[in-house]
């Protein structure tokens, strides 16, 4: 289980940094908040001039929020001087002027120095005074660089753990290149123009219903500044399945689902098609995603599917053994029958291989449970009702 932005699975990044140095802290709980300032950005080696409270500190192990890893290395030291005698380039942190010839630098200027030093074999150091009173000009003598902070000049005190906090953001971060720990990946391609199609005849047929591209003078101008809107969007296939939801659940209110229409093959196609796109790159945490759309179509019965689904109702033959656009795991065949272990298949024209690819899927997977797959054409279901119920009655008894 990790904790708050903390995943303790992952290696620690530690890199050669600066020495840090604390001139005299007085409270444990500031060198534990140091500490843990130093983890978030991989400085590891920790100083410690004559700490108040002694040493080892309980108060800073509580503080540290897990890093022990520093204060279990901790070195200390009775003299300013001896702290950072072997250290080659030395800045002392402070917010007031010492009145001292010596170059000040901020904080991002004083980490590119440090860099530099350190890939030259140097040891760079940066000292922190006491949470009182800072730094000493003696102390501040021993220094190559005073680094100080832009802050407010009237409110110019930082809590000694956020100094520390800011030198070890600005080296991180020019330490490796400013590289975030992780990025938010896409989570689906971009929208193709068929699916923007799809979806923006669905909520103009929806819009329709409800009159609101009105006066008709003006129909075509709405129109056009509705679909550059979805256009500047520049959405994915996700953002997409999740448009059509929202238009469906607001076309179908609270009350329940509303009677519905007609789609034509054309739409039923193009619906069929972002159903099959979806379901071939689809994670199983993806999987309520389509519900929308699925509920659409059945809502929507093309004109053959809703003659052969009033004929399977009533024809004798078939009363009673037959579901619409009913899950069998997790495929939706038009028509089943679970008795008869039967799928029903109607075939739009014009339909794209997306489709085909995803009906031979089903069609697999249903038949290796021991279902027998019935593929009929819509436009010979529509000129020929009779006989495709005799083809299928004769599918039926086999």
């Amino acid at each position: 289980m990790t904790g708050s932005g903390t995943d303790k699975t992952k290696p620690r990044t530690e890199l050669d940094g600066p020495v840090v140095v604390l001139v005299e802290p007085q409270l444990g709980e500031n060198i534990g908040m140091c500490a843990r300032a130093m983890g978030n950005f991989g400085l590891t080696r920790l100083r410690i001039v004559n700490p108040r409270d002694g040493w080892p500190n309980i108060a800073a192990q509580r503080a540290a929020a897990g890093a022990d890893h520093i204060l279990d290395k901790v070195e200390l030291f009775d003299t300013v001087e001896a702290a950072v005698a072997d250290c080659s380039l030395l800045f002392a942190t402070t917010a007031r002027a010492h009145d001292q010839a010596k170059p000040v630098v901020g904080p991002e200027e004083a980490a590119r120095q440090i860099i530099g030093e350190t890939a030259a074999s140097g040891t760079a150091a940066i000292m922190f005074g006491r949470e009182r009173y800072g730094l000493q000009n003696d102390e501040v003598a021993l220094a190559n660089r005073i680094v100080t902070f832009p802050v407010n000049p009237g409110f110019a005190s930082l809590n000694l753990a956020q100094a520390v906090l800011l030198m070890g953001y600005e080296w991180f971060k020019l330490a490796t290149s400013n590289a975030l720990p992780f990025a938010m990946p896409e989570r689906s391609e971009r929208a193709s123009n068929h699916q923007m199609q799809a979806f923006f005849d669905n909520l103009v047929s929806e819009l329709d219903k409800v009159e609101f591209l009105r006066p008709p003078e003006k129909r075509e101008t709405m129109l056009v500044n509705l679909r550059n809107i979805f256009t500047r969007m520049e959405p994915t296939k996700q953002d997409m399945h999740t448009l059509h939801g929202v238009v469906m659940a607001i076309a179908e209110g609270r009350k329940g689902p509303a009677k519905g229409g007609v789609l034509n093959g054309t739409e039923a196609t193009r619906l069929r098609a972002l159903l099959a796109e979806h379901s071939e790159g689809r994670a199983p945490s993806e999987s309520s995603t389509v519900r929308g759309l699925a509920r659409l179509l059945r809502r929507n019965p093309t004109d053959a599917e809703r003659m052969l689904w009033d004929s399977l109702r009533t024809d004798r033959r078939f009363a009673s053994q037959f579901k619409r656009q009913t899950p069998v795991g997790r495929h939706i065949p038009d028509f089943v029958s679970f008795t008869k272990r039967i799928a029903i298949e109607i075939v739009n024209a014009n339909e794209n291989e997306t489709i085909e690819r995803d009906r031979a899927v089903r069609r697999e997977w249903l038949e290796a449970r021991g279902y027998r797959v019935c593929r009929l054409n819509a436009i010979d279901i529509e000129a020929d009702l009779d006989g495709q119920l005799n083809k299928l009655a004769t599918s039926v008894t086999a």
